[in-house]
């Protein structure tokens, strides 16, 4: 759903690049800025400190900035790359697969939630994957994308509902990954 709103968002987002670009760092910099930041993340809610969710979730939002920052910089810079398209995305799944680990061993949500809320998050990323093998492409199909996944994480976690937040990380998981099927397997040509 949010990339839906790219190109309504492509001025502003295309000012954050430059301004990014201006200090010299490659691309794949902020894509390792964001990943650091996502497992500070992920070890805050790891630890079930005090104010560990709302720590944890606003290091989540600055984490998903940057990993809106390192894409901007890449096309505003004529950068982008296999590689680094590459680094993103693997990144990416780490930092998803930290954070839903981190508030596991925090003990903020059941165990087989978690569970289910990683293993669909994941299935949704590789129907993406494989969709894109055979030349369908997905991007803003389904209604829980990555960012929107995190979103929900990161925001439902802050007003102290983390429980909550891994149940409709689930449910958007699970329509997303539908979503998908469906749309691919009428999309397939023969």
């Amino acid at each position: 759903m949010l990339n839906n709103l790219r190109e309504s968002l492509r001025p502003a987002l295309e000012k954050v690049g430059k301004g990014f670009a201006a200090t010299g760092l490659s691309p794949n910099f902020w894509t390792v800025v964001g990943l650091v930041i996502a497992l500070a993340s992920a070890v805050v809610y790891g630890m079930g400190m005090e104010f560990g969710l709302i720590i944890g979730g606003i290091l989540l939002l600055v984490s998903g900035f940057f990993d809106m920052v390192d894409g901007q910089v890449a096309r505003v810079t004529g950068k982008t790359s296999k590689k680094g398209e590459y680094l993103d995305s693997m990144f990416d799944k780490i930092s998803e697969v930290a954070i839903f680990l981190g508030i596991l061993v925090g003990g903020y949500a059941e165990p087989y939630l978690v569970l289910l809320a990683i293993t669909l998050s994941l299935l949704v990323s590789y129907a993406r994957a494989k969709s894109d093998l055979i030349n369908i492409k997905l991007q803003g199909i389904g209604i829980g994308e990555r960012a929107e996944r995190l979103l929900v994480i990161a925001i439902v976690g802050i007003i102290g509902f983390m429980d909550y937040a891994v149940v409709i990380v689930v449910i958007i998981a699970g329509i997303t990954l539908i979503q998908r099927m469906i749309y691919t397997a009428k999309n397939i040509s023969e």
